[in-house]
This record gives structure tokens, sequence and C-alpha cells, in this order.
């Protein structure tokens, strides 16, 4: 698609020539179109281009009223999502709207304006039974809509499912290519947790916080190993994954971070993409919380309503760094996965002020019935400085 910016950028240039260009030429072709009509002598075919022209363009607001009605209401809204019925029904009401219109523009108005702004010489004698009649200027009016609304609905429909598929093929790429680094970089499981399993034990005795750090990252690496193999995973594991690295990072920097963790104690049969959440939060540990030296703090908010989850997380950053320095590819790499998987589907807002760091996220989940666990309840801790 980037090899032709002309027909799929939504670039607001290309956007602009796209139009004038569909339009011009419309224009263009209905004025030497129209020069056709047998006209008496002495009107020659050159002679009548310009009252023809004229023409043209004084039926090109019904046209292109006809048209965008078409592109950007009944495709979107209904032909899109299955909903013939309803968009037959609008498509007959915008027809015969700019039928009416055009009959109206060629019987009362067209001969009026042509006679102020055309030199009397360019100006063609009326057709009887067309202009002087509103029913057959009314089935010309219905011939010239649907020829152009037709083909404006076929360009839109037809860029759709190519832009739609080509954005299917490269998350299947995406998928792939992410599987094979998957692979590459698998420890094997079983050696993994058995030697985990190992140092635990060696732990349990000598330091509590130890066998804490050890268990969680054990808990962590199962999750990732065995339950991410999937598209979609329950939202109450997912969160409880992240409530365990969490769990990490306070470990790690103990008193000196305050942290303030609320998450939903019922999920409602929701699932949702693994590992999605997840870069946010690393995001605030490596890039904010690590680099401020006085009272840092996180505070994570997570809640669900219906099928929709709220996620509100801020972090204190460095007044040494740039207000707008660029987010870590973690960050990008999950704005890329929110819009190849959830395309429509998700609101992501992300403010990166001078002494703080917000992300607002809203996602529309998936709701599967027969597969519930809730996760532990509610989690509101604060670990002062």
């Amino acid at each position: 698609m980037q090899q032709y910016p002309f027909i799929f950028s939504n670039e607001r240039k290309y956007r602009i020539w796209r139009h004038v260009a569909f339009w011009g030429f419309w224009s263009l072709f209905q004025g030497f179109l129209y020069a056709f009509i047998p006209i008496p002598a002495p009107f020659g075919y050159l002679h009548r281009i310009p009252s023809t022209m004229f023409d043209s363009l004084m039926f090109l607001a019904p046209h292109m009223l006809f048209s965008y009605s078409l592109m950007y209401f009944v495709i979107p809204v209904y032909v899109v999502k299955n909903k013939y019925l309803l968009a037959g029904i609008w498509v007959l009401i915008l027809i015969m709207a700019t039928a009416s219109v055009s009959a109206t523009i060629a019987v009362y108005v067209l001969e009026p304006v042509k006679a102020f702004f055309l030199p009397q010489k360019f100006l063609l004698p009326p057709i009887h039974g067309v202009r002087g009649q509103f029913a057959l200027s009314l089935l010309a009016g219905l011939r010239g809509g649907l020829t152009i609304g037709g083909s404006a609905a076929a360009i839109k429909l037809m860029k759709h499912w190519y832009v739609e598929g080509q954005r299917n093929l490269q998350l299947q790429k995406e998928n792939i290519e992410s599987q094979l680094q998957l692979l590459k970089a698998q420890i094997h499981p079983h050696f993994l947790f058995n030697t985990l399993n190992n140092i635990y034990s060696y732990t349990q005795n000598t330091s509590q916080i130890a066998s804490k750090l050890v268990m969680g990252l054990s808990d962590i690496l199962r999750y990732m190993l065995y339950e991410c193999n999937q598209s979609l995973v329950p939202l109450s594991k997912e969160l409880k994954m992240i409530e365990e690295y969490v769990n990490l990072e306070r470990i790690r920097y103990g008193n000196k971070l305050e942290i303030h963790v609320d998450l939903p104690s019922q999920t409602q049969h929701l699932f949702i993409s693994p590992l999605l959440l997840l870069p946010f939060i690393e995001n605030c540990f490596k890039h904010g919380i690590s680099n401020v030296l006085e009272h840092p703090w996180m505070n994570l908010n997570i809640s669900v309503e219906d099928d929709v989850m709220s996620m509100k997380l801020l972090n204190s950053k460095s007044i040494a760094e740039r207000p707008f320095h660029k987010p870590g590819i973690g960050i990008e790499n999950a704005q890329r996965r929110l819009e190849l998987v959830y395309p429509n589907k998700h609101e992501l807002i992300i403010n990166n002020e001078e002494e703080i760091f917000i992300v607002n996220l809203k996602l529309q989940l998936e709701k599967k019935e027969g597969f519930y666990k809730p996760i532990a309840q509610t989690t509101a801790v604060a670990l002062n400085t």
C-alpha cells in the first residue's frame, strides 16, 4: 500500500488530490457526453461544449451529495457490518432524493443560471420532452446519480476490501515471525522450572525474600510459556500475572517506592490477547521509576464494565528527562498490537508530561461463557517512602 500512496494513503494531500481528480474526470466526462445530444443546426459538437460543461457543473452538487452519503454513511455503517436490508433502504432513499434534486435543477434552475453566466451564442435551445417535463428530467437525474454513485461506492468497497486483506496478511506475517522469534529464544521449559524449583528449595531456609522472588518469577515464566500460546487468555490470568510482576518490582525497590495497584475482583468471563498490558507496566519501571532519585511512585487502576476494560496507569519520572521523550520499544509494539488485534475496539491516550507519565487505555474485550476463574480480591496497597 505504501507503493501507491495516491490511492491508499490517508494523508490529507493525497486524499484531496484523489477527490479532485475523481470529480474533475466525472465533470469532463459528463460535459463531453452531453454534447452528443442531437441539437438542430447550426449548433455543432464543439459549439455545444460550453453549455454542456456548465450543465455538468450544475449537476455536480447532487451527485457529490449522493456519492459521499454512500461512501461515508451507508457503506461503513451498514454494508461493512452486513446490515444489507437497512443499506438497501437508505440507497433507495438517497437515489430518489438525488434524482428529485437533479430534476428540480434541470427544470427550474439550469436555464436561468446559464442565461445569466453564458454568452447568448452558447445557449442551446431547450429539448422538448427533457427540460420541459419533470418526469423525464427525473429519469435523467436518476441515471446520472446511479452511474456516479455506483462508481464511487464500488471504488470505496474495493479499497476497503483490499486494505482489509493486506492488513490480515500483515497480521498473519507478524504472528508467524513472533512465533519464530519465541521458538528461537525459548529455553526448554522443564529444565528451566526444575532449576527454579531447586533454587527455591535452597532459598526457603536461608532467605524468604529470595524464595518469593524465585516463586514469582516461576509463575510469570509458566504463564508466558504455557498460557500465552493461545490468541486469547482469560483476563483474570493476565491480571494475576501483572500482579506477580508488580510484586517482584515491589520487593526489588523495597521501601523506596510507593506503589498503588487496584485490580477488579470479577472479570465476567472476559478474554484478552496475552501480554498486551505488560509492556505499559514494564515501561513504568524501566523508563520512569528507575530514573527517579527521590520519592518514586506508580499508580495502576484497572476496572471492568460489561465487556470494556479500562486501565489508568501513572508513574513518576525524572525532571531531567525531556518532557516529550519518545517511549520505549515496548510501548510502540503494544500500540502496533492494539491496531492489529483490536481495530476500532480500543482507545489509547498517552500523556508524557514533565514529571509524570500517564497511560489511559480502553479496550473492548471478547466474552466467553463457560470459563471463569476469578483472581484474588481487589488489591489496594500503598508502600510509603
